[in-house]
């Protein structure tokens, strides 16, 4: 599909390459097509000389007059003049700027309508089909010379981090950015690139302050997925970049699914599809409890048994046999360790590079008592993906374990920095608690022990060790409370699925929660 741009009257068509007013075509000579091509599609900005030379001429060297001939060549057959300068217009030691409104459509969208049988592009035929996504350049509001362009480089440096997310299709730099704002339609980005998913943003430079505001679209429905906004001073321009780029790789990781999800729900079931059913069953998945866990296991089974090799849901496979294992919920415990490390391996034998994979294949480790053991393949998921949140805090936790407890508070507070609304955060709080515990900060452990606890999805062994913490620190009141709540989710609770489920390897640390579980009336097993 070629892209059309309107403007006055005429219509500019690239993919005939010819240009238009009316129904009379408009002579022009190849290098005045390529100048006008490249300033209508950066008609919202100022196109230094330098730059339409590179572009147009490929760099070589070309004198002055080269450049003013061919743009006077243009304005004559635009009907311009060097004096209205209408449609070119020169900012003199600068480059150029091309002054009137222009309108982007696509031939495939002229051309015609489909039929009232025919579904419209990036509609239903396109759900339960993996997501892809375009990531337009920012509006820039404001002015600054020296960081004007930092509206194409955040939405450029996303485009190069979000293709490292193995599930999601991102469309290219050089296709994305042929819509530059102001957008008209996200009809026609969709029937131009054929995405699902919008990325689009706005820079305000005002002063000294830097505004960034970035919004998720669904082009199918043009309804807001997620947005957010971040503010700073110019001055921590580059750090504001990275927190952005970051915070929305994070948010891909969660909105995303959980919107696809949204959208299968609304099908028929016997029309589900593989990536349907894994996104249904990541719902269950996250809602951590047996009966949830059970249907999330029996999504995933489908979805294999459709896609073999859908590397994804082979890993939220060995995802959901972890719960399983963790808190007990199969009466077979051996079996459903077995199962984690079987399905991590093979998703990972589909898809090396996938940082979910590498994240189970390391926490089936920690099923083995060896949490040390999966360090390696955590780190590989984190810098596979360097804002995998949930990556972070699995690595913070074996670090825990492994008594590196400085470092792990350091990858606890990227975790949730990077997804603050993640389904794991109650683990994320916990996890802070059982750091300051290892380095003897009892009333500190405690605080985030019980925000942990506190926190939706937070399992009985999470409030088992708010109940610890408080009876190690003499809060006998808050121990008796959590220890209630532990007996009340769990009533099977015990010291022996406590210490399988967190393998501690400081003998000290382990004899301060072994002996409150016992003051506390924990059984041993």
């Amino acid at each position: 599909m070629g892209l059309r741009f309107a403007f006055d009257g005429f219509v500019l068509d690239l993919e005939r390459g010819d240009l238009r007013r009316g129904d009379e075509a408009v002579p022009l000579e190849p290098m005045a097509y390529a100048v006008l091509g490249h300033l209508v599609q950066n008609a919202e900005r100022l196109v230094a000389k330098d730059e339409l030379i590179d572009t147009v001429w490929d760099g070589r060297f070309i004198s002055d007059a080269a450049v003013s001939t061919v743009i006077k060549s243009l304005r004559r057959a635009l009907g311009d003049d060097g004096k209205q300068q209408r449609y070119i217009r020169t900012v003199h030691g600068r480059g150029f700027r091309f002054g009137a409104s222009v309108e982007v459509s696509t031939s495939a969208t002229v051309a015609r309508q489909p039929t009232t049988d025919e579904p419209m592009p990036g509609t239903d035929t396109q759900v339960g089909q993996q997501p892809s996504i375009a990531v337009l350049p920012f509006t820039l509001i404001g002015h600054s010379e020296a960081f004007s362009a930092i509206a194409d480089a955040i939405p450029g440096e996303m485009i190069s981090t979000l293709s490292r997310l193995r599930w999601l299709t991102v469309v290219a730099r050089g296709s994305s950015f042929r819509f530059r704002p102001p957008l008209q339609s996200l009809d026609t980005v969709r029937s131009a690139l054929g995405v699902t998913y919008v990325l689009c943003g706005e820079v305000e430079l005002l002063g000294s302050s830097l505004g960034v505001s970035v919004e998720l679209v669904d082009s199918r429905t043009s309804g807001v997925v997620w947005g957010d906004r971040l503010t700073g001073r110019i001055d921590d321009v580059h750090e504001m970049r990275e927190r952005i780029v970051a915070l929305v790789v994070s948010a891909m990781e969660m909105h995303i699914p959980q919107h696809e999800a949204r959208q299968a729900q609304l099908r028929s079931p016997s029309d589900l599809d593989a990536w349907s059913l894994y996104h249904i069953g990541l719902q269950h998945a996250y809602r951590f409890n047996k009966a949830d866990n059970a249907r999330a296991s029996d999504y995933f089974r489908r979805a294999t048994e459709l896609d073999p090799h859908f590397a994804r849901a082979q890993a939220a496979r060995s995802f959901v046999s972890f719960q399983d294992a963790f808190l007990r919920y199969s009466a077979d415990r051996t079996k459903a360790i077995d199962d984690a490390r079987r399905y991590a391996e093979r998703s990972v034998e589909l898809d090396p590079m996938d940082p979910f994979a590498n994240f189970n294949v390391g926490r089936a480790n920690w099923l083995k008592g060896d949490p040390a053991a999966g360090q390696a393949w955590l780190d590989r998921a984190v810098s596979l993906s360097p804002s995998f949140a949930q990556g972070f805090y699995a690595h913070a936790w074996a670090d825990i374990m492994s008594g590196k407890n400085s470092t792990a508070l350091e990858n606890l507070e990227k975790s949730i920095s990077l997804s603050p609304l993640d389904p794991f955060r109650y683990a994320m709080l916990s996890a802070k608690g059982i750091a300051h515990f290892h380095n003897d900060n009892m009333e500190e452990g405690a605080l985030w022990a019980e925000q942990g606890a506190r926190t939706p999805g937070a399992h009985y062994l999470i409030s088992a060790f708010a109940a610890a913490i408080n009876q190690a620190a003499g809060n006998r009141e808050r121990a008796r409370y959590w220890t209630e709540e532990t007996k009340a989710r769990r009533s099977d609770a015990s010291i022996d699925a406590f210490f399988n489920a967190f393998p501690v390897k400081n003998a000290k640390k382990r004899k301060e929660l072994y002996d409150a579980l016992v003051d506390l009336g924990f059984p041993e097993k």
